[in-house]
């Protein structure tokens, strides 16, 4: 199983790059972790922000892998503690498809990328900068597989 980490997305601190890359190479290829970066659009002072979260929706739509199950990181969404998200994790290789992670910008996910996903999952209440999610995720993810392959990862 491949999981992809589609994010609208600057260019990334090297720290985040870092943090990512550990995480997911200690990741068997069986579950393989990938980040997939769409360009932002250009924020000006008089942009118009939802045409722009439409614009990228539209870009992030197009990354979409066709039978890939695509889930939403958005505030709104499910939340999991750890041992659910492995239950997930766990449940998604059973099925067989990879995974597209849509993690949307600044001001998060367009409808129709919220319409698209099968699943919507919030990572907390709290609000983290966009670039941070995927260190979290990867981190997240990482832990999840440690729990299910009895790894001392998660004590």
């Amino acid at each position: 199983m491949k999981i992809r980490i589609l994010t609208i997305t600057h260019k990334s601190p090297t720290w985040i790059q870092e943090g990512y890359e550990d995480y997911a190479k200690r990741l068997p290829p069986t579950c393989a972790l990938e980040v997939v970066e769409i360009p932002a659009e250009k924020r000006t002072a008089h942009a118009d922000l939802k045409r722009l979260t439409e614009r990228e929706g539209e870009k992030m739509l197009a990354a979409i892998k066709p039978n890939h199950r695509v889930i939403a990181l958005e505030v709104k969404g499910k939340l999991w503690s750890t041992e659910q998200l492995a239950e997930q994790l766990s449940n998604w290789q059973q099925e067989g498809r990879n995974i597209d992670l849509l993690v949307g910008g600044p001001e998060g996910l367009s409808f129709l990328c919220l319409q698209k996903a099968e699943q919507s999952w919030s990572l907390s209440p709290l609000t983290f900068p966009h670039i941070l999610v995927r260190l979290l995720v990867a981190e997240q993810i990482y832990r999840a597989w440690s729990i299910l392959n009895q790894h001392p990862y998660h004590r």
